[in-house]
């Protein structure tokens, strides 16, 4: 077991229950007692429902290549580690690191109660990046865009991917409304990039970009997938789409920077647990409805029908829709609880399995479900956390980092 770096770091779990509050005071107000750390970034911040930090991904995997200059990346969640979450040129930053930054925002945190698991997180992004003084700052959004704690930033780009029904509870019922909240990150006369998407979200986003003065710009409409190379690192057409999405990002910010666009650097990718394969095992983190529909197309796209499906499900996700999407493709089915206090159990989600029309039966770990599945395709996915295990079991998780942090640290980020 991971030991935590700081109290800090351990207090975070206590500041879940905190989970998502809406308004910016206290990210500005913790930020403003670390001097404004996030006031010298140029940030590219990236919002959207699916493949957000796969494009997160693939522009640092692309500055890091043009530029000399050093490059953050900020994602969430992590899947094993907590420094996954703050790479810099492509690698977490170290222990020592990510030990010294949270100190600054514990001494700045003080007693207040007010801020959340997420917000902290944040803060120490951007302490990390500032102090580094990276080129650029690339800020996945933890959820939504408009309320998010990272939209304090001052960005030189903005991009939206694909927008879909997630976390409706918060974000609104309809996509149309999810999509004003993903563009609340548009800022006035910073140029906006738009991922694929249906008209309705296109004429929201276009419709706050003129009222905001941000020059629009339509992924499609810059770029083509015969501009990913060959050896593009990235397995799934789902990540095809987002290439196309970065590729334009990329062209819009060459406009107004000194770099060029390498797309050799698509070959260097890092960004584990999306449609990654691993022998006979595909390992992916769809968990929405969405992902799941993206997820299925790649398995079509490749062939694959009647593999075994081993999932496990937090509690608050569409499961029905998920194992809806997946129907067609599963021969059998097993379920394993995840790592996560929120986790159905592996008899809730093997009902569900059923329910969706599959053969499922239960497991009592992910090592005995591997171990079931033998050599046959077999797909692990429906969590992020299950993805996060399923990489240490299978022995691909990509960094050499101490190990995992603690399983409370594992739970809702907002």
């Amino acid at each position: 077991m991971r030991e935590c770096p700081t109290a800090f770091i351990e207090s975070l779990a206590a500041r879940r229950r905190f989970g998502m509050r809406p308004g910016l005071d206290a990210i500005r107000s913790l930020c403003a007692a670390l001097g404004d750390p996030q006031k010298s970034l140029r940030a590219i911040h990236v919002a959207g429902t699916n493949g957000k930090g796969a494009v997160c991904a693939m522009l640092s995997a692309a500055l890091c290549a043009a530029e000399s200059a050093t490059v953050g990346l900020y994602t969430s969640p992590h899947l094993l580690a907590l420094n996954e979450r703050f790479r810099i040129d492509d690698e977490p930053v170290g222990d020592s690191e990510l030990e010294a930054a949270a100190k600054r925002v514990e001494e700045a945190v003080g007693e207040s109660s007010d801020v959340t698991f997420f917000e902290a997180l944040t803060a120490v992004a951007f302490v990390l990046f500032a102090k580094r003084k990276t080129r650029w700052a690339i800020l996945e959004c933890g959820l939504g865009g408009r309320l998010d704690a990272t939209n304090i930033c001052n960005p030189a780009l903005t991009v939206i991917t694909r927008v879909g029904l997630d976390h409706c509870q918060w974000l609104g019922s309809t996509v149309e409304e999810i999509a004003k909240e993903k563009c609340g990150i548009v800022k006035p006369g910073v140029p906006v990039v738009l991922g694929r998407n249906g008209q309705c979200v296109r004429a929201v986003v276009e419709t706050r970009a003129a009222e905001l003065g941000a020059p629009f710009h339509y992924a499609p409409d810059l770029a083509d997938e015969s501009e990913i190379p060959a050896d593009f690192s990235l397995a799934g057409t789902f990540n095809r789409e987002n290439a196309v999405t970065a590729i334009a990002a990329l062209k819009v910010l060459a406009v107004s920077s000194s770099f060029f666009l390498l797309p050799s650097s698509f070959s260097r990718v890092v960004w584990p647990g999306r449609f990654q394969k691993i022998g006979n095992f595909i390992v992916d983190g769809a968990h929405n409805p969405p992902g799941a529909r993206a997820l299925a197309g790649a398995l079509g796209d490749a062939g694959l029908k009647h593999v075994n499906l081993i999932a496990g499900f937090c509690s608050d996700k569409d499961v029905p829709g998920v194992l809806s999407a997946l129907r067609p493709f599963v021969g059998r089915a097993m379920s394993v609880r995840t790592g996560n206090a929120r986790s159905l159990t592996a008899a809730e989600t093997a009902a569900a399995m059923r329910s969706a029309g599959m053969d499922a039966a239960e497991c009592a770990s992910l090592g005995d479900a591997i171990k079931a599945a033998g050599a046959s395709p077999t797909l692990i996915c429906g969590s992020l956390f299950l993805v996060g295990e399923a990489l240490e079991a299978l022995g691909a998780y990509p960094w050499k980092l101490a190990g995992r942090d603690a399983s409370e640290l594992l739970a809702a980020d907002r």
